[in-house]
């Protein structure tokens, strides 16, 4: 197979990708079920067929992500290779298709105590990114070293939803910091062995507004703190930071940031995750008299802009590592075109956004599932390009239903310039 290579200003060369939902949340506790989509789906005894269906698109690469948890169960040092030697092999030597490998979507291994809140944290997950890098150095290059680093804060140090359970600003900060030194340590830890790996960072991103005057100043705070983890990660972070001092009140050490801003990490692509219903959101006054926030703009209206915005930051090369819509075919045929005709107008523009992920491919288990009480099907989320037909644990020939948009991303994937362009003059 040849190596797939940075994308490049060409349309031929730009990245047409997809990727199978991996959210881990294995560990449980009353009134919290184990949150494990390859599980909930069916991916563990089914990825032969569910991998096949990046073949039937066409595309040059998925993001696929490792269950840290099942690889490394018992601890530190003891490793279980087989399913993903099985997985890897297949998909790159068989299918021809690039992973894009998620090493941490949130979940942690039961052995590690408070897990992102430990502090064997970050030398655990750098053994663990090295362990995988040295057996897989002939079938992977492409990295995601850790999948958003916000929603992790925010679901494990905020709001208390998931482990370690940390709750408020002190909370959130603490994750945060856990997760950034982890990618830090996880990045040198592939350098190490791969020195030539693509570096390809995910985040979700977004947009803050408000049609308030006196709300403004808020809402450009709450959009520094959507840009927190890239500024840390990129060396931004130092005493002139806006958010420095709200970082210190929470229960970060300034030498501790300093450390950070002196190991900047040095990402190929600057992944951004963006969907249209959630994306986007409004901060206003609700009748109580306090702040609060509401989905804007479900037509994605702010798509372009938040790129824009991004890439005049930061001067990294895009690529949208997720996007899709919720709701039935039609809208998201509608969002699909949309948001292809963006990047082409950006792309015109001289925005080098280099590539563009439909996910997930398939049905994934909406993560209500986690704390409800009815039986899995019954949190379906329909986002994909293909729906299951049945229940997950079925094994037939009519596990997949092709929607019309499976037709509609491989007319894109077959004609790029017609679908995206040249790049422009950056």
């Amino acid at each position: 197979m040849t190596p797939l290579i940075l994308p490049g200003r060409r349309p031929e060369d730009f990245l047409w990708a997809t990727g199978i939902e991996n959210t881990f949340v294995p560990q449980t506790r009353p009134g919290h079920r184990a949150l494990d989509e390859y599980q909930l789906m069916g991916h563990y005894d089914h990825w032969r067929e569910d991998l096949a269906l990046a073949r039937e698109l066409g595309v040059k690469a998925i993001r696929w992500g490792v269950p840290w948890y099942r690889v490394q169960p018992f601890q530190p040092d003891e490793y279980d290779w087989r399913w993903t030697d099985q997985v890897l092999q297949h998909l790159v030597e068989e299918l021809g298709i690039t992973p894009i490998v998620d090493l941490m979507h949130y979940g942690c291994p039961f052995w590690l105590r408070r897990e992102f809140a430990s502090a064997e944290y970050v030398e655990s997950v750098a053994n663990y990114a090295g362990a995988f890098a040295r057996r897989y150095a002939g079938l992977v290059r492409w990295y995601t070293p850790l999948n958003e680093p916000i929603v992790t804060a925010l679901y494990c140090g905020q709001r208390g939803l998931w482990p370690p359970y940390l709750r408020g600003e002190t909370g959130y900060v603490t994750v945060l910091l856990q997760v950034i030194e982890g990618i830090i340590a996880t990045v040198a830890a592939l350098k190490s062995v791969s020195p030539d790996i693509v570096l390809v960072h995910v985040e979700a991103s977004g947009l803050s507004r408000t049609a308030r005057e006196d709300l403004h100043a808020v809402a450009r705070e709450e959009q520094s703190r959507a840009l927190l983890p890239y500024d840390l990660l990129t060396g931004r972070v130092t005493h002139e930071h806006p958010l420095f001092p709200w970082l210190i009140r929470s229960g970060a050490s300034p030498d501790r940031l300093a450390a950070i801003a002196e190991r900047p990490v040095p990402f190929d692509l600057m992944g951004l995750n963006f969907y249209p219903q959630w994306s986007t959101t409004q901060l206003y006054i609700d009748r109580r008299g306090r702040l609060a926030y509401q989905p804007v703009e479900q037509d994605g209206a702010g798509f372009s802009e938040l790129i824009q915005e991004y890439w005049e930051r930061y001067r990294i090369p895009i690529m949208v590592t997720e996007t899709s819509a919720r709701g039935d075919e039609p809208i998201r045929a509608r969002w699909l075109e949309a948001s292809v005709a963006a990047i082409r107008g950006l792309r015109a523009r001289g925005v080098p956004v280099l590539g563009y992920t439909w996910f997930p491919l398939f049905t994934m288990i909406d993560w209500r599932y986690r704390f409800g009480r009815g039986p899995v099907e019954e949190y379906r989320l329909e986002l994909g390009l293909y729906t299951l037909n049945g229940t997950s644990s079925e094994s037939s020939r009519s596990r997949w239903h092709a929607t019309p948009l499976v037709e509609q991303f491989r007319s894109y994937v077959s004609d790029p310039e017609g679908a995206v362009g040249s790049l422009g003059v950056v």
